[in-house]
């Protein structure tokens, strides 16, 4: 029984079988509690600045710029999530005029709920994308950063540039386990009035969740079934393989 929990503790970060002292959590536990959650509101608050988080030779690589949303601030961006979902005038103009129009594969980044899952995963990430939509013979749009974004901006996107798939790196909201989580929302050419049901996601990408790698192929896996199917959401599935067991096999 011993061996069985401590597998199911060594498959994931959640609290579970911590013990406890009295009626209460152990100090150790309790005390990690309060730093997690500090680092989440941190997370959260946080605003991102390119050169300094992610690095100037990935900016200057990847030409990165930034655009806004209608959200004038990180307070109104949390109390109108409405306003996160569309591009400021400004930001409109900007992309129609630094980014070319029509690419297989758009990327986007977007500081989400979480600037510290973009400053985690993103500088490991984008270059990987770029490498295997090489690969692949994509054209490669022009990445931008979309600052108090929300997913619903990815139909702006669509209608402004009218990429084949964009996809969208943004910060997840921020839990006790981690707050580096990044999540990719994709979209087969999005466009005005679509939902989430035209989307198609790969959560949970951060150190001890999907990793890097697996992450790009993922993205890169979908992205191409999005082509061949000329759709994205409910109508793609993605193929994974199956977990492995944490129970021992039955006696024969």
């Amino acid at each position: 029984m011993n061996e069985l929990i401590e597998a199911i503790r060594a498959r994931t970060p959640a609290r579970i079988l911590a013990g406890r002292a009295g009626a209460s959590y152990r100090s150790n536990t309790y005390l990690q509690l309060r730093q997690d959650h500090a680092a989440a509101r941190d997370a959260v608050q946080s605003e991102i600045d390119l050169d300094r988080d992610l690095g100037n030779s990935l900016v200057q690589q990847f030409h990165l710029f930034e655009v806004e949303t209608r959200a004038s601030s990180k307070s109104d961006y949390l109390m109108r999530p409405d306003r996160g979902r569309q591009l400021s005038a400004a930001g409109r103009d900007r992309l129609i005029e630094r980014c070319p129009p029509g690419a297989d594969l758009q990327v986007v980044l977007g500081d989400g709920l979480s600037a510290a899952a973009v400053v985690s995963q993103v500088p490991g990430l984008l270059p990987l994308l770029a490498e295997g939509a090489e690969a692949h013979g994509w054209t490669w749009g022009q990445p931008f950063f979309v600052r108090h974004c929300r997913v619903g901006v990815m139909n702006d996107i669509g209608d402004l540039l009218h990429p084949h798939i964009v996809v969208l790196l943004i910060g997840e909201r921020p839990g006790l386990a981690t707050a580096e989580s990044l999540s990719a929302y994709m979209a087969y050419r999005p466009s005005a009035g679509h939902t989430d049901a035209q989307r198609n996601l790969i959560s949970n990408i951060h150190a001890r969740g999907v990793r890097l790698p697996e992450a790009a192929v993922r993205i890169l896996a979908l992205a191409q079934q999005m082509r061949e199917k000329q759709t994205s959401g409910v109508a793609i599935k993605e193929h994974l393989p199956a977990l492995p067991s944490l129970l021992p096999p039955e006696p024969r």
